[in-house]
């Protein structure tokens, strides 16, 4: 019998990765054209698209779709409030570039423990969410990485909204 890889479970401590990481995020400059890549070269081809308007009077647009136990986003914005989301994409040519590493938090109290530890840590919290009902969640710079991190507490609609996103 062919030996399988167990992965150790989680073990939640000290340190911004020691939490349950389940997405990695993309943001890109052309969403149609960044859906359109990802099915044809990584094989998911089917998303759940979240988009409005920002606070600010910007637009945005998400697309999640899980890959096994991955869940997989994109990120397009424009306007007052998205500068976050262009962060690194470069002007007048089609582009997509890793955004975030996206780490699930199941309760109150683990929301809390991520606060301290970001705190801790001397990391600047950049874009700090609350939609009541649906998902608390934080993006944390990391300059070294090349990448945000985001701690999610998804609440009833967001739970929904996750477990309903296509598995490919």
């Amino acid at each position: 019998m062919k030996p399988v890889l167990t992965r150790p479970e989680t073990q939640f401590g000290p340190g911004l990765f020691r939490r349950d990481h389940f997405q990695i995020a993309y943001n890109t400059n052309d969403m149609d054209r960044a859906v359109a890549l990802f099915a044809e070269r990584y094989g998911i081809k089917e998303f759940r698209q979240l988009a409005g308007p920002t606070p600010a009077g910007g637009k945005i647009r998400m697309e999640i779709g899980w890959a096994g136990g991955v869940m997989y986003e994109l990120i397009w914005g424009e306007g007052p409030g998205t500068e976050v989301f262009q962060a690194n994409l470069p002007a007048g040519e089609f582009a997509i570039r890793p955004h975030h590493l996206g780490y699930y938090v199941p309760t109150e109290e683990a929301w809390s423990e991520v606060l301290a530890e970001v705190e801790r840590s001397g990391r600047k919290i950049i874009h700090n969410t609350h939609v009541p009902g649906f998902l608390r969640a934080i993006i944390v710079e990391q300059p070294e990485l090349g990448h945000f991190l985001e701690y999610i507490l998804p609440e009833e609609g967001g739970i929904q909204f996750f477990q309903t996103a296509p598995n490919n």
